[in-house]
């Protein structure tokens, strides 16, 4: 392919590289004149091992050259990537005055262009800046349309300095959001010499991934930083502990644990968070990212509260009332507190929960249910459709395959349905369904 690359900064720098490395024709746009003056001498504006070498090649085969000259780049070429930069504004947003620059250059060079141009923006930024900031500049700078006279996509880049020339062929996956699923095809040959999966998306899910993963990192970080500093003041090898953690892949380093829904609760999971952080403070350790993990918790169950008294209805049926399915542990279930916290607010309320019976419970359960929650143990009901009578609110609690079933039945505008669980996907919502974060 024929591209232009505006910026040659740390992205497109490496970009321009590897992509003249793997046959493509790329011309890279930068204001820097002593940027753009390594370049055409064969020398990386930025320090990365092994990409001088890169650079070298790519400009004596004549697959890389660079210019100031963005309009004729954009003419020359079949499609622009915008890698500047989006530093943080003193207020924590992000300054995308840059990018809407090069936009509405790339814009004004497609006026007079008579063949198609994709544009493939690489600038991280907040989802909806494409669609809602770039596209407009392009519109009102080019007197053209997208999807018809010019098409544009989001393509993140996850690259890490120091290692981003193996990064590049190695990321963890290429996404591309495309407004248009034949735009993402266009960008594949790209990346035909890159060893991950090619995935395809909305732009906005695309530029929220970037963030995403970016926020997920520095999460790991301290959380791992405050493991240690615990670990040292009780003289435990912090390494050995997160290397021992890090071996648990269907836990610890996996997808389990890491869908959007209800709170947590149960037995273990509070009880040993306030453990840690007594131990801590019998010690001085400050814990800041693990102490706001009960009070994130608890904002789920507000917020689930919430969703419940805004349909304004006051007849409410819960399906489930243990912190999971197949269980009948109630002890700290969020399930019981949002339960007990709707009772607060006046509503009437019905239960049901196949697990939880007083008649099969036993020892701990039976004892929590007796002395902690009797006033709700009096509102179960026996079967879903003694729970549906009436009721004007479902809340969908945990992913029993009996409820799925009972609301495909119930299809109607019987009810307004607050799912905790997703257990109802996009193609068979019925009419009045929210889901607590989708």
């Amino acid at each position: 392919m024929r591209i232009s690359i505006f910026g040659m900064g740390y992205v497109g720098a490496v970009t321009a590289a590897c992509f003249a490395q793997d046959g493509h024709q790329v011309v890279g746009i930068d204001i820097d004149p002593s940027k753009l003056a390594m370049l055409k001498a064969g020398q990386s504006p930025i320090i990365e091992d092994g990409l001088s070498e890169l650079i070298v090649q790519a400009v004596q085969s004549g697959r890389l050259r660079v210019t100031q000259d963005g309009t004729t780049a954009v003419h020359e070429t079949e499609a622009s990537l915008v890698c500047v930069g989006t530093p943080s504004r003193r207020n924590g947003s992000l300054d995308t005055s840059v990018v809407c620059q090069v936009a509405t250059q790339i814009g004004s060079a497609l006026k007079e262009k008579k063949t198609p141009h994709l544009v493939i923006v690489r600038s991280t930024m907040l989802p909806g800046t494409v669609n809602n900031t770039i596209v407009p500049l392009l519109h009102g700078a080019s007197g053209k349309h997208v999807d018809a006279d010019f098409d544009v996509c989001f393509n993140p880049e996850f690259l890490r300095e120091g290692t981003s020339l193996k990064d590049f062929y190695n990321p963890p996956f290429t996404v591309v959001g495309a407004r248009q699923p034949q735009v993402a095809s266009r960008v594949q040959p790209l990346y035909q010499r890159v060893q991950a999966p090619f995935l395809t998306t909305t732009v906005e899910t695309a530029e929220m991934i970037k963030c995403t993963c970016n926020t997920f990192h520095a999460l790991k970080i301290a959380f791992a930083n405050e493991i240690g500093n615990l670990c040292k003041a009780m003289n435990i090898d912090s390494h050995e502990v997160m290397r021992i953690f890090c071996s648990d892949s269907k836990l610890n380093i996996s997808p389990t644990y890491l869908k959007p829904g209800f709170a947590f609760g149960g037995s273990c999971l509070p009880k040993d968070l306030r453990a840690l952080e007594y131990q801590a403070t019998m010690l001085a350790q400050a814990l800041p990212v693990i102490r706001a993990i009960l009070p994130s918790n608890a904002l789920q169950i507000e917020r689930a509260v919430e969703m419940v008294l805004d349909t304004g209805k006051r007849r409410v049926g819960m399906m489930g009332l243990s912190f999971k399915p197949g269980t009948d542990d109630l002890r700290e279930s969020p399930l019981v507190v949002l339960a007990e916290r709707l009772l607060g607010k006046g509503l009437e309320l019905k239960i049901y929960d196949s697990n939880v019976s007083l008649a099969k419970l036993i020892g701990a359960n039976k004892r929590y249910i007796e002395h902690e929650i009797p006033h709700l143990s009096r509102l179960m009901v026996s079967s879903l459709e003694e729970l549906f009578q009436r009721t004007e609110v479902i809340v969908v609690g945990n992913r029993a395959p009996e409820f799925a079933e009972a609301l495909q039945r119930y299809t109607s505008d019987q009810f307004t349905v607050i799912d905790l669980a997703r257990i109802i996907h996009n193609s068979a919502q019925p009419a009045n369904y929210h889901g607590i974060c989708w």
